[in-house]
């Protein structure tokens, strides 16, 4: 069964303040992508798009607007996309509710039952709880 990837572990690869975690997000992305058994949510390219080009305080962005389209354009090449649906808005709706996410977190976990997928890989949820079907993961632990 695949798992999702949440956007943070998407900027951590480019995110070069936090050197533990862009190593151990680059290992894991490289993995998924050999064994094929990644997925993303379109949400989450989306996030990354916007996260990597947001300044940092006083610090530039971590990509340029032009290197953040082209590593958009690389994500949808290495991992198959997961795109929503009404029944998704709605789980995501439930799922805020039930479990007490925020939207965004709520909407991908949402695209993780949805689409069958085994475990959400995030820093942002519990790690190891069971959200309905689905198993959180932080790989950074």
């Amino acid at each position: 069964m695949p798992d999702l990837v949440d956007t943070n572990i998407l900027v951590y690869r480019f995110d070069g303040r936090h050197p533990r975690k862009q190593s151990l997000a680059t290992e894991f992305l490289r993995e998924g992508i050999r064994r094929q058994d990644l997925r993303i949510a379109h949400q989450a390219v989306l996030e990354f798009v916007a996260a990597v080009t947001k300044p940092l305080g006083k610090e530039p962005p971590l990509l340029l607007r032009d290197d953040a389209f082209r590593e958009a354009e690389a994500l949808l090449n290495q991992f198959p996309v997961l795109y929503p649906s009404e029944n998704i808005v709605r789980t995501a709706l439930r799922g805020a509710l039930l479990y007490q996410l925020s939207w965004f977190d709520a909407h991908m976990w949402a695209h993780a039952e949805h689409y069958g997928c085994e475990r959400l890989v995030s820093e942002d949820f519990e790690h190891n709880r069971l959200y309905g079907t689905v198993r959180a993961h932080d790989p950074f632990r």
